[in-house]
Formats: structure tokens, C-alpha cells, sequence
């Protein structure tokens, strides 16, 4: 059974939540009312999927991210008054991967930790069944353990980030579209999201790239998408 850790200042909001998940049958639910809470109880309950206010009374939501991010590639979805583009596009940027506007439905949150969920589980055993290295030259993957190495150093990669290089390793120099991109790696139908696949190209690109405004590996063909284009003749190995 999942344990899902919810951080926000609101005691109601932590209520009813709480309720309805444990009516939903989530039984492994942590707490936490102020950001720095929050982070002790993700390293020390290991979370599988973390819901997070925005606005708390310590540090804001965000900054909480970029810790969480430090140490764990679990699912990250924010919860928020805010509704503005620029919010949700930088919750995306540093590491969420959903976007909850106050007020919602509590069913309808549900939903989406059902979804964020299910994609985990299946991204994991798409991950057990191919169990396959791809060696860029100078990043390097292991699908395997789930690690993105970049000259010799392990590198942090959120779930998200992880899944989209994968792909792109598996088909090298081969241009895909924000829309096609979205529809393979987040496994649903593309509804506008081009933005959420930019985020995640340019975060890409910050940890293989030896320089990101210049990219030598994840490159953009104007008015087609991405590739990732393959590493130099000797470089490449995938087993």
C-alpha cells in the first residue's frame, strides 16, 4: 500500500483530505503542517507521492520542492490558491509533476494520486522488464537502477525526467513533438501541454548538457520538436 505524505498549514484542508483518502482505502497517510516538518517526514517515511501546499507558514512550497528533490524522485503535486501560468509552470520547473488549484474536489485529487501513482508502478516495470544501459559518452543511464549518471557522477533525476531521456535513448535522432512527447511519456492525450514538456526538456538539459543554452545532445528542430541526437561513433553502447 502506498504511504502518502500531505504538507500544508490548514487544518481543515489536512482533514479532509485525510478523510477521503482513507474512504478511497489509502491507509499509510503522514502529516505535516509546516515545510520544515515536511521534509524530515519525507526523508524519515519515505513517501511514495507527496501532496504540498504552496503557501506555508515557514518556507514556501517551492523551496520545499527543491529539497524533497535533493534526496527523492517521488511524485510531487502541488496544491495552491494560486492559478496563474507562471506558478504552475515553476512548481513544474523545479521538480512537480501535477498542479492543484484551492478549492478543489477531494475526489478529484484522488484521481490524480491514483493516476501519478499507477504511471509510477507502471514506469517501474517497464524499467524491470527492459533493464537496459544506454552509455552516452558523457551522461550515461541505467534503466535498471533507475540511475542518470553525467561524468561519473550520479546526478538527482526526478521520475518525469528519468522516463523522457529514456525514451529519447531509446530513439536516438528521431524527432518527436511536445504533443507526441507528452503522449508517450505521461501516457495520456496532449490538451495544451506543450509547456510541461518544455520544462522538463530545459531541466534535462541543465544536467547532461556540458553547456544547456547550447545543447550538444538534446537539441530542438524549429517547428518539429526534439531529439536526442546520438553520441559520437564509439561512445554509444546500450545493453
Amino acid at each position: 500500500m502506498a504511504v502518502l505524505l500531505l504538507v500544508d498549514d490548514e487544518p481543515s484542508i489536512l482533514e479532509m483530505l485525510e478523510v477521503t483518502l482513507r474512504k478511497e482505502g489509502f491507509r499509510e497517510i503522514l502529516t505535516a503542517r509546516t515545510g520544515e516538518e515536511g521534509v524530515r517526514l519525507a526523508r524519515e517515511g519515505r513517501p511514495d507521492l507527496v501532496l504540498l501546499d504552496v503557501m506555508l507558514p515557514d518556507l514556501e512550497g517551492f523551496e520545499v520542492c527543491r529539497r524533497l528533490r535533493s534526496f527523492t524522485t517521488v511524485p510531487i503535486l502541488f496544491l495552491t490558491a494560486r492559478s496563474n501560468d507562471l506558478d504552475k509552470l515553476m512548481g513544474l520547473g523545479i521538480g512537480g509533476d501535477d498542479y492543484i488549484t484551492k478549492p478543489f474536489n477531494p475526489l478529484e485529487v484522488v484521481a490524480r494520486v491514483r493516476a501519478q501513482l499507477r504511471r509510477q508502478q507502471l514506469a517501474g516495470q517497464q524499467i524491470r522488464e527492459e533493464t537496459r544501459i544506454h552509455d552516452w559518452g558523457r551522461f550515461r543511464m541505467d534503466e535498471g537502477a533507475g540511475q542518470l549518471t553525467v561524468e561519473g557522477t550520479a546526478v538527482p533525476c526526478p521520475a518525469r525526467e528519468f522516463q523522457l531521456l529514456s525514451f529519447l535513448c531509446r530513439h536516438p535522432n528521431q524527432i518527436f513533438s511536445k504533443s507526441q512527447l507528452y503522449e508517450q511519456v505521461w501516457g495520456e492525450e496532449s490538451l495544451g501541454e506543450d509547456n510541461t514538456v518544455m520544462v522538463h526538456v530545459r531541466r534535462l538539459r541543465e544536467k547532461i548538457e556540458p553547456d544547456p543554452a547550447k545543447p550538444r545532445y538534446l537539441v530542438t528542430v524549429r517547428g518539429l520538436g526534439y531529439k536526442l541526437l546520438p553520441p559520437e561513433e564509439g561512445n554509444h553502447r546500450d545493453t
